[in-house]
């Protein structure tokens, strides 16, 4: 069976794609309801009927657009891993170096927003939170796993692993922005040998 989305339900997605764009490229503060109007080129009222106000659309592009498409990306990978440091490096290594979404130049938009709006708005945090958390249990999960086939050392901790991969994630993101996809490469290097030591 196919469903076809509404009309209405294809402007609301299409407003929420224009407003990622241009989230991603220029931020979420920066960037204004008139600037997303302009490049939708729908009508104001559209807009409100869609969206009481700027943070609803904000929380509806991570809930919407944001999550779903990372989760397939850092999430998903890792939920039948038999292998977990080739898994782990695996994911990263895609994340980082296969997916179109991302431009070096911009950075991680998850990332990206954590940085101006998670401390400044507690739902934001919140809808944030969900996928970093969601992130971080599949990387415990996987490194537990191993623990248990013996892959992984027994005194590895899971949660400190899920941390270090998560955070050398964000930095490297945001080192790219001013040094390009060569210090992803030297960061992968190095990522390759931590997981093979655990």
């Amino acid at each position: 069976m196919v469903f076809f989305m509404s009309k209405a339900g294809d402007t609301r997605l299409m407003i929420l794609q224009k407003a990622f764009d241009l989230v991603y490229k220029h931020g979420f503060q920066a960037t204004s309801i008139d600037d997303i109007i302009a490049t939708t080129q729908v009508t104001k009222g559209a807009f409100f009927y869609h969206f009481k106000n700027k943070e609803e659309m904000g929380l509806a592009m991570i809930n919407e657009l944001m999550y779903p498409g990372m989760i397939k990306v850092l999430v998903e990978p890792l939920l039948a891993a038999q292998d977990p440091a080739k898994e782990v490096y695996l994911m990263m290594h895609n994340v980082l170096l296969k997916q179109p979404m991302f431009n070096v130049k911009y950075g991680c938009p998850a990332v990206n927003l954590i940085e101006e709006m998670a401390p400044l708005n507690q739902q934001f945090n919140q809808a944030l939170g969900k996928l970093f958390n969601e992130w971080q249990n599949a990387i415990s999960q996987v490194i537990k796993q191993g623990k248990i086939s013996g892959t992984i050392k027994d005194s590895v901790d899971e949660k400190q692993v899920a941390y270090f991969v998560m955070a050398g994630y964000s930095g490297i993101r945001n080192m790219g922005k001013m040094l390009g996809t060569a210090c992803y490469k030297t960061y992968l290097a190095e990522l390759k040998k931590y997981l093979n030591q655990l």
